[in-house]
């Protein structure tokens, strides 16, 4: 408990203002991320010493607070936990709701279920070092329909400078460059596919000098020789003259190439150890020329392909990383790709990141900024018991504050006293949605005469 108040200091700035402070607030829905069987404001309230619905719902929903300010203290402890060796990685995160209020809530792919839903999806960003990673800064998508519906986004609480549509991988780009304005320090950016496949992404990263590695689809175009893309000469004085760059070089895709390589060329390596035996994989890597049909000149990058060892699942990759990086280093940069995965995973199950039940944009971004606080309790912790606990888990350490934190229901009078607030709330909820079926009866009515 003393190691989470000392994490939780720095962020107290961030809870106050002028005229209030919700830092107590806060602390407790932190709590309510270890402590609650379910992480929603009224299992919380029924869980966490000392807490109230009431002041977990305005510090979530109507306070105010600067997450801006959560997300440079999540930067300045990633920095000193993590350090310029870590890998930035990018991902999105997919999460079910009914009816159509919440903000950004639409049918659209939900890769946590692996189908078209209807959800919401974050974009977000984690550092990852030595097989730990932490969250450290997201962005709620919204899908054109509610960019084109201003009554909509005013009613979801969307901000005005927020309406206007972006793509994932202009969300994407954006969490690279406030992270790295912020001054998160990280050695290279990865994605997948859903990222990788966009050109205009890669050369953006490129030309700000970020090293990345991209994970490309399967029919990926790549040159083995410079494609020196030029306007044809028009060869006639009649009619138009040429504009668009043409190249003479037949590209292949990136599954042909490495098809067409010999067995010989394939290296078996082990990147790291995992509860299950080592992670082995074989690696196939060349130095390509890319060219997206439009820009000056092609790019000279890496390709990495890794086949399981099965034989069955190949993943493509491309690198900006510099000429000489070895197949081991462009292994360890995709093999980091994992631990996003796992960053979703932890703060999912062991804080409470999917269990929400908010609709407002602010309340949704105010949510996930605790979350990251918490996986970042979890991180750090993790990291410094890596020489004495090495196996030390997000659920290991989860139990723990359970066992530390103090319950709110400890007697059968503070059960009773439970239940029958959650009745009043109850009580409440009904008597409002009662009244307004009548409203809407009565109007009705009206019309009808």
């Amino acid at each position: 408990m003393a190691h989470f108040d000392s994490h939780f200091a720095p962020y107290l700035r961030c809870f106050q203002s002028r005229t209030r402070s919700v830092e107590n607030a806060a602390r407790q829905y932190l709590h309510g991320l270890f402590q609650s069987s379910r992480r929603n404001m009224e299992c919380m309230a029924e869980t966490v010493a000392e807490s109230g619905y009431q002041q977990l719902h305005h510090m979530l929903s109507e306070s105010h607070w600067d997450r801006r300010e959560v997300r440079r203290q999540l930067v300045a402890d990633a920095n000193d936990h993590f350090g310029y060796a870590s890998g930035l990685l990018i991902d999105e995160s997919g999460f079910a709701k009914k009816g159509e209020l919440s903000a950004g809530v639409a049918r659209q792919w939900n890769g946590r279920l692996g189908k078209t839903d209807n959800c919401q999806v974050g974009v977000f960003a984690a550092v990852a070092r030595d097989g730990v990673a932490s969250l450290v800064d997201t962005e709620l998508y919204l899908p054109s329909a509610w960019s084109n519906d201003a009554a909509r986004c005013e009613a979801a609480g969307v901000p005005e400078d927020r309406r206007a549509f972006r793509t994932k991988g202009e969300i994407a780009l954006e969490l690279v460059r406030r992270l790295r304005r912020d001054g998160l320090r990280f050695s290279f950016v990865a994605f997948d596919g859903g990222y990788g496949h966009l050109p205009w992404l890669l050369r953006e990263l490129d030309g700000e000098r970020e090293t990345f590695l991209a994970e490309v689809h399967s029919d990926q175009a790549i040159f083995l020789d410079d494609p020196a893309p030029a306007i044809p000469d028009s060869g006639s004085s009649k009619g138009r003259a040429p504009s668009r760059l043409r190249t003479d070089a037949s590209p292949a895709s990136v599954a042909a190439w490495a098809a067409a390589q010999p067995a010989a060329q394939w290296r078996r390596l082990s990147i790291r150890g995992g509860e299950k035996g080592e992670v082995i994989a074989d690696y196939l890597t060349q130095r390509v020329w890319v060219w997206d049909g439009k820009s000056p000149s092609a790019h000279r990058w890496h390709l990495l392909v890794r086949r399981e060892m099965d034989g069955t699942t190949l993943k493509f990759c491309l690198s900006n990383t510099k000429p000489g990086a070895s197949l081991r280093r462009l292994a360890e940069m995709q093999a980091a790709r994992h631990f996003v995965e796992r960053s979703f995973e932890d703060a999912k199950s062991a804080c409470g990141m999917a269990d929400y039940q908010v609709r407002r944009w602010q309340a949704w971004h105010h949510h996930m900024a605790l979350v990251m606080i918490a996986t970042m309790f979890l991180a750090k912790e993790r990291l410094a018991h890596r020489d004495t606990a090495d196996l030390l888990s997000c659920r290991d350490l989860v139990e723990i504050m359970r066992h530390k934190l103090p319950l709110k229901i400890v007697t059968d009078e503070d059960l009773a006293a439970s239940i029958a607030n959650r009745h009043t709330r109850r009580r409440r909820a009904m008597d409002s949605a009662y009244r307004r079926q009548q409203e809407m009866h009565s109007a009705s009515n009206c019309n009808a005469i």
